[in-house]
């Protein structure tokens, strides 16, 4: 009895079992989900003599508004518009020949293990902004990747781009070299856009990153973005997967960070092409602004700029650079009552340039006004509050002059 119950249950657990039935809705797909990329995006595989990619082109009507600004406003930009912002290297020409440029890539690092897998070129049209996308569905599409993207650039003249000089155009020129391909850049005048958006905002903002602009100039508030930190992890991913709605977002991203920095070239360059008529509504930008004029010989505007600020109203350590800045070109340019004005100012309360507002009054009244007296008092004011040698040396000689004269009044 017992052996028959044993047998029963070895061939129970010895047949085979049948295999299970999947349900017609959950059945794999007969192909990887890469093949069915364009189920999620508009877009086509382009055949090239390096092989194949993917493209995808996006149009933000001319008629719609990204953020405060109106797509429609992009096509009146002047010609010349980017010639003052880049140093005169910008060549003058129609906005709809210039390319905006921005790239997702495999890491943030750089170095020559770092892939552009994204790279989304903007272009200025009569119908309004246009994005085309190049994407690399697997690494062994990147020689015809790059070939596609030369090819369309080649209808440009101008490059924009926004910190492109240091991480995005490095990053392509060397992807071209490890394919032994020539990169398309040297036909293009390029325009760093985060050098002026800095000059004008650095001080006004703790960040100047472009999503932290596209909030606080463009006011456009992003909902369900993704992070830029995270975009590296989420192509990964899609590689082992090969999900392709794991890369819409991605794309998505690029895309409207293109259409912020086309906007941004909108706003940025007009307020250091005309400084004393730009729209600026912040003290700081006024600032920002009326410093980089000092550097490029301009001190009369500067000095027009940092007064409106003064007049507009700023943060303490702000106003003490910004009395500072004043005071030293009012003295380059011969006006002393109104540098020594300045400086007086700065020598009445606690702050950075306290002692060396209390050196220039020493100077002054020493050497313009003859008032030894005074400048005496300054030379022992800025020595309270610290010690050097120039300062030790002229309170020497001032302290002798004085008794010189005292000498010289006895005899008389």
């Amino acid at each position: 009895m017992l052996r028959r119950r044993i047998a029963r249950v070895d061939r129970k657990y010895a047949a085979p079992k049948p295999p299970p039935v999947p349900h017609p809705l959950l059945a794999p797909d007969p192909e990887p989900a890469r093949y069915f990329i364009e189920e999620w995006l508009s877009g086509e595989e382009i055949q090239t003599d390096h092989g194949c990619h993917f493209e995808t082109e996006r149009l933000y009507a001319r008629y719609r508004c990204h953020g405060s600004l109106d797509i429609s406003t992009l096509e009146e930009l002047p010609h010349d518009l980017l010639d003052v912002i880049s140093d005169g290297t910008a060549p003058k020409s129609d906005p709809t020949r210039w390319a905006f440029l921005d790239t997702e890539t495999t890491g943030l690092a750089g170095g020559s293990g770092t892939y552009a897998f994204l790279i989304g070129v903007g272009r200025i049209t009569p119908e309004g902004f246009r994005v085309r996308q190049f994407f690399m569905r697997e690494l062994a599409e990147e020689a015809s990747l790059l070939h596609g993207l030369s090819e369309h650039l080649k209808q440009f003249d101008t490059l924009v781009t926004y910190n492109g000089k240091a991480y995005d155009q490095t990053l392509l020129e060397t992807r071209y070299r490890m394919k032994r391909a020539r990169p398309p850049f040297t036909s293009l005048a390029h325009v760093d856009l985060l050098f002026g958006a800095r000059r004008l905002w650095k001080l006004r903002f703790e960040s100047c990153r472009l999503i932290e602009l596209e909030n606080q100039i463009l006011g456009v508030e992003r909902e369900g973005d993704l992070p830029g930190e995270m975009i590296p992890y989420v192509y990964f991913d899609y590689l082992r997967t090969k999900e392709a709605f794991r890369i819409v977002p991605i794309l998505h991203h690029n895309a409207v960070d293109i259409l912020t920095l086309a906007c941004l070239t909108a706003i940025v360059p007009w307020a250091f092409r005309s400084p004393e008529d730009a729209p600026l509504s912040h003290a700081a930008e006024m600032v920002g602004l009326g410093r980089w004029l000092c550097r490029v010989e301009q001190p009369e505007k500067a000095l027009a700029l940092f007064r409106r600020a003064i007049a507009k109203g700023l943060r303490d350590d702000l106003l003490f650079r910004t009395l500072w800045d004043i005071a030293r070109i009012e003295k380059k340019l011969g006006a002393e009552e109104r540098a020594i004005e300045a400086c007086t100012e700065l020598a009445q309360c606690r702050n950075a340039f306290r002692q060396a507002a209390l050196e220039e009054l020493a100077k002054f009244y020493e050497h313009k006004e003859r008032n030894y007296e005074m400048a005496l008092e300054f030379t022992l004011s800025a020595l309270s509050h610290e010690d050097s040698e120039p300062l030790r040396h002229r309170r020497n000689r001032l302290e002798r002059r004085l008794a010189k004269r005292a000498a010289m009044g006895r005899l008389l």
